[in-house]
C-alpha cells in the first residue's frame, strides 16, 4: 500500500464551524487567520517541509438550504498545490446546515449527499489519492451533542450550570450510532464518484481509571474507557453490525491526544499532566493498544498543549512516537494541531498560545503576515525532526527558519 501522506511531519488548521453554546456561528479558519491568509500560511509551512495539512471544509458553511458553495474549501485547495501541499479534508467539523439535524434519522443520506459532492469538486485539486475524514470526532461530537450544551441547539433538557460540563459516563451511543450511518454512507458516495479516495477517521484516544480511594470502580473505569472504541469498532463492522460497516471502511485511524485525555471516572478530575501523574499512561502504550485492536495505519492526527508548555509537550510526543516505532506500531505522521494558534470557541478575544506559531495582531495591523514564531517549540521540534526524518531547521530571531 502506498505511504498516504506527504509528510511525516504535518499541520492542522483549527476548523470548526459549529454554534457554540451562545449561539453564535463559528468559523475558525477564518478566526485564526487562515482563511484571509492562505499563500502566505501555505509557503511558511512548505519552508518548514510540511508537506501534508489537515483541512476543513466546513458543512454548515458549505450548504445553505441545499444549496451547496465549496468556493472557500477550493481557494485552500488551490493555494495548498500552489505550494506542494497534500490536504487532508474533514468534510464535517460538527457544524451542519441550519435545516439539518444529528437527532434526525434524515441527516445520514443529507451528508452523504454533500460528501459527493465535495469529492467531485475536490478531486480535481487532489494529486494521488484524496484522504477524507468524513466526521471528525465521532466519539467527542455524540458526547458533546447528548451530554453538553457546547453545541447549539443540543443539550439535556435538565442541564445546569457550565453548558460545558457533562458526565463522561455516558457514551451519547443513539447520536454516535446515526454519525457512523453518515459516515459509512458517505465512503460509499464518495467511492461511487472517486475509486481513489482514502478515508482517515480521528478520533480521541483516553485513559480513565478509578479514584485513588475507590479501587472498586475499576470495572466502571473500564467501562468509559472502552466508549473510545465504539466508532472505530462500528465503522470496522465489529459493533452493529447492521449499519454495514466492514474493515475496508476502517481505512486509516487518526489518534488525536491531549493533556486533558486521562481522567477519574465518577469525579471528573483530570490525571494532571503538568504535575506528571504517576497514573497517566504513555501515548506509545496508547497508540500500540489502537494499532493491537485494528492493525491499520496510524497517524497522531491531533496533538498540542498550550503556553510555556508547547516545548516540553512536543518533545515527550514525539519520544513516545519514536517509542511506538521501535517497538513496530506503523506511526506514519504528527499532526501539529492547530499549527497556528486559535482562539476559544467561547470567547473570540481569548487565544490559545496553542500552536508553532502565535496570532500576532501588530502584524497584521501592519497589514503583515499575522504570525509569530514560538521559538521554544520551534527549537524543540526542529531537533525531532531531524531525528525522526532526517530534515531540520534553525530558528533564527525574527521568528523565520534558515537551513
Amino acid at each position: 500500500m502506498d505511504e498516504p501522506f506527504r509528510s511525516f511531519w504535518m499541520g492542522g488548521i483549527e476548523g470548526a464551524d459549529h454554534i457554540n453554546s451562545q449561539q453564535v456561528p463559528l468559523d475558525m479558519t477564518a478566526a485564526c487567520g487562515h482563511r484571509q491568509h492562505l499563500d502566505e500560511d501555505f509557503r511558511q509551512l512548505a519552508a518548514w517541509g510540511i508537506r501534508s495539512v489537515r483541512e476543513s471544509v466546513g458543512w454548515r458553511l458549505s450548504e445553505c438550504n441545499g444549496h451547496m458553495d465549496l468556493r472557500g474549501a477550493i481557494d485552500i485547495a488551490r493555494a495548498a498545490r500552489a505550494h506542494g501541499i497534500q490536504v487532508l479534508w474533514t468534510l464535517m467539523h460538527y457544524g451542519t446546515p441550519d435545516d439539518v439535524s444529528l437527532l434526525d434519522d434524515h441527516f445520514p443520506d443529507r451528508f452523504a449527499r454533500f460528501a459527493a459532492r465535495a469529492a467531485i469538486e475536490l478531486g480535481e485539486w487532489t494529486e494521488g489519492p484524496p484522504v477524507y475524514t468524513p466526521v471528525n470526532e465521532i466519539s467527542f461530537l455524540s458526547w458533546a451533542v447528548s451530554e453538553t450544551r457546547m453545541l447549539h441547539p443540543y443539550g439535556p433538557a435538565t442541564a445546569q450550570g457550565d453548558a460545558m460540563a457533562g458526565s463522561t459516563m455516558a457514551d451519547g451511543f443513539a447520536v454516535k450510532r446515526r454519525l457512523v450511518r453518515a459516515v459509512l454512507q458517505g465512503i460509499d458516495a464518495i467511492r461511487s464518484v472517486d475509486s481513489r479516495a482514502r478515508f482517515l477517521h480521528v478520533e480521541p484516544v483516553v485513559h480513565v481509571v478509578p479514584p485513588a480511594d475507590q479501587p472498586e470502580l475499576q470495572s466502571l473505569a473500564d467501562q468509559v474507557s472502552s466508549y473510545q472504541w465504539q466508532a472505530w469498532d462500528m465503522i470496522a463492522g465489529r459493533l452493529e453490525p447492521d449499519l454495514g460497516g466492514s474493515p475496508d471502511a476502517l481505512d486509516l485511524i487518526g489518534v488525536n491526544h491531549y493533556h486533558n485525555g486521562q481522567w477519574e471516572v465518577v469525579t471528573e478530575k483530570r490525571l494532571h499532566w503538568h504535575l506528571a501523574d504517576p497514573r497517566r499512561r504513555a501515548l506509545s502504550h496508547l497508540l500500540s493498544d489502537v494499532w493491537r485492536r485494528y492493525r491499520r495505519p496510524i497517524m497522531l492526527s491531533e496533538t498540542s498543549h498550550i503556553g510555556e508548555g508547547r516545548a516540553a509537550w512536543i518533545d515527550e510526543v514525539a519520544r513516545e512516537v519514536q517509542q511506538a516505532l521501535d517497538d513496530g506500531v506503523p506511526v506514519h505522521g504528527i499532526c501539529l494541531y492547530p499549527i497556528f494558534d486559535r482562539p476559544d470557541w467561547e470567547r473570540a478575544d481569548h487565544w490559545h498560545h496553542s500552536g508553532l506559531w502565535d496570532h500576532c495582531p501588530m502584524a497584521l495591523q501592519a497589514r503583515q503576515w499575522p504570525r509569530r514564531l514560538d521559538l521554544s517549540y520551534a527549537s524543540t521540534l526542529g531537533r525531532w525532526q531531524a531525528r525522526l526524518t532526517g530534515s531540520s531547521r534553525t530558528p533564527n530571531r525574527t521568528g523565520t527558519w534558515i537551513p
